[in-house]
């Protein structure tokens, strides 16, 4: 799928792992598997007891580098709930000593349009959705109605937390994820860029939107400094599939991987890269050849290089 390159980085990469809570010995073995960080799923916790994680994080060489945390203004009637969950976490992640929290900002019900047919236009001002595909868009209103919705919900409950980013040093990642929102490059940069703060950027997934456009197109839309962190999976684009293809072990789908470490280095992107999960129950590799394949990532060769 990729080829080996001979192009010097100046960029740095970190890799992490998804974990809920913090266990000592879950720790002492991510870190003798060569891992530099992780993602923690847990904001339920105390900030003296997200303290203590911390610790026994950097006593290992670990630092928890983001806080996963869905916090959705789907609802118009929740959100001061939401807002209030979102500024906990970054509370939690401040005291974690996270740099970033990931926020799901809302969702849409899937459209009745296949993701290679996805031609979305927009308003520029206000990023409401005028149409989603070349012609009648009659079939697809409701999830323009929906799209736009979240839109305005998020523009009204992320504001809010804001003063509290910038308090705590952590600032806050929006991932469209699988939600079927901003499913087009140019909206969901305006749409992240729309909140004209320092403190929002991207976490973005480097598989997530490969069925709409390849992962290079989008990483070049978003550009320079909007994205904060990276999510590293992989997926097969197959278009005769139900949802155009399938997620499989980074390596073996879509992505070109040695395209991909280029234009990261093009947008001077240095920071952690949080591998999510290998979707293939034939492939089960240990912790070792994930780090491995990480590494293979970074260096800008091919990903499966002593890995399988």
């Amino acid at each position: 799928m990729t080829s080996s390159t001979d192009r010097i980085y100046k960029t740095e990469l970190r890799c992490a792992k998804i974990v809920s809570k913090i266990e000592p010995k879950i720790i002492e073995q991510i870190a003798e598997a060569g891992y530099d960080g992780v993602e923690c799923t847990d904001t339920s916790l105390s900030l003296a007891e997200a303290r203590e994680a911390r610790r026994i994080c950097e006593l290992n060489g670990i630092r928890i580098h983001s806080v996963m945390r869905g916090a959705q203004f789907n609802n118009a009637e929740r959100v001061e709930a939401d807002t209030e969950a979102l500024r906990n976490a970054i509370r939690v992640a401040a005291a974690y000593g996270a740099s970033t929290v990931l926020c799901v900002p809302g969702s849409a019900p899937a459209p009745n349009l296949k993701p290679e047919n996805f031609r979305i236009s927009f308003n520029q001002e206000t990023l409401e959705v005028t149409s989603v595909c070349e012609g009648d868009n009659t079939p697809h209103a409701e999830y323009i109605d929906a799209q736009n919705h979240a839109t305005r919900c998020a523009q009204k409950g992320l504001p809010k937390v804001l003063d509290v980013a910038a308090y705590e040093g952590v600032r806050i990642c929006l991932e469209n994820v699988w939600n079927n929102l901003w499913c087009d490059p140019a909206l969901l940069n305006a749409f992240i860029r729309s909140f004209g703060s320092p403190w929002v950027g991207s976490y973005f997934d480097l598989g997530n939107f490969v069925k709409y456009q390849p992962t290079e197109n989008w990483l070049i839309a978003l550009g320079k400094g909007i994205i904060f962190k990276l999510h590293f999976k992989d997926f097969l684009v197959d278009h005769s599939l139900p949802n155009s293809g399938t997620f499989v072990p980074v390596g073996h789908g879509s992505n070109d991987w040695v395209k991909i470490r280029g234009i990261l280095e093009d947008l001077e992107y240095n920071g952690f890269v949080t591998i999510e999960f290998e979707e293939s129950a034939s492939t089960k590799l240990s912790d070792k050849q994930q780090v491995q394949k990480f590494h293979n990532f970074f260096a800008g060769v091919d990903i499966l290089k002593g890995v399988e």
